[in-house]
């Protein structure tokens, strides 16, 4: 009978939902569910843990210094986002259709997924960075410039306009624009 009753309360009881912190302005050295920078918006994340995923929406800014994200960074439309100062994303960063004079800065990062760079006019840029699957840059036309990352798998780059630059990047494989990178 006991037993019974504790099923009936685990069939009854609503599933937990992941909290959304929407982010203007700063957050300190917390933990939150998800994070999402709402369009137009400016949001600083010092030493912020973020148990889920963090989305920088159209227009929005993005400033991250020694975050610990166990999803993804994701953008589509962003005007600046910055990953420094020993951040760590456990999942995968995508920027994708950063807009014109915005820019998009990984920076003494670890991310053990892919590191994406999609469609961006906004410039981009990876430095010092250890990335434990893929860096990926295509079609970009704001500029992109990589320097001295680690990359365990490929880095590979494709119709970028004008062609990355950088330098002193080692990977599993190099391709295309990248090979002399």
């Amino acid at each position: 009978m006991a037993l019974a009753s504790v099923l009936a309360l685990a069939i009854a009881a609503p599933a937990a939902l992941a909290e959304e912190r929407v982010c203007r302005g700063t957050i300190g050295a917390v933990t939150v569910d998800n994070v999402r920078v709402s369009s137009g918006a400016a949001c600083t994340l010092n030493g912020t843990r973020v148990e889920g995923t963090i989305k920088v929406e159209n227009g929005a800014t993005l400033v991250a210094n020694g975050v610990r994200v166990k999803g993804n960074v994701q953008s589509e439309g962003f005007q600046g986002v910055r990953l420094a100062n020993g951040s760590v994303v456990v999942g995968s960063v995508q920027l994708k259709n950063g807009l014109s004079g915005g820019l998009a800065s990984v920076s003494s990062t670890r991310i053990n997924g892919d590191l994406q760079f999609e469609a961006n006019r906004a410039r981009v840029e990876a430095s010092n960075s250890t990335i434990l699957a893929n860096l990926q840059a295509v079609q970009n036309t704001g500029g992109v410039v990589l320097t001295n990352n680690t990359i365990s798998q490929n880095l590979q780059c494709k119709e970028n306009n004008p062609p990355p630059t950088g330098g002193g990047n080692v990977a599993g494989d190099k391709e295309d624009q990248c090979a002399a990178l």
